[in-house]
């Protein structure tokens, strides 16, 4: 008989990445009132996104398409 073992192969490292940052941000959730807004980065299905999420029920107050690249400019792309 097989064990199967579920779950990531590597540790998971929680708030040492500094793309999941979460910068506080003025404003009321649209869905539930909370004034507990974050703005950070996600991954959808869509690409990376831009966000602007409610902590406390997770409602997107905003969202607007991320660079495909992130930071990084390529040369020669005019930027």
């Amino acid at each position: 008989m097989s064990s199967f073992t579920f779950g990531p192969s590597t540790p998971v490292r929680h708030g040492t990445d500094e793309n999941a940052r979460r910068t506080p941000v003025s404003g009321t959730c649209p869905e539930c009132g909370a004034s507990e807004l974050a703005a950070y980065r996600v991954l959808s299905e869509g690409g990376r996104w831009d966000v602007e999420k409610c902590q406390a029920c997770l409602a997107s107050a905003h969202r607007t398409p991320a660079p495909a690249l992130g930071p990084f400019t390529p040369f020669g792309s005019g930027a």
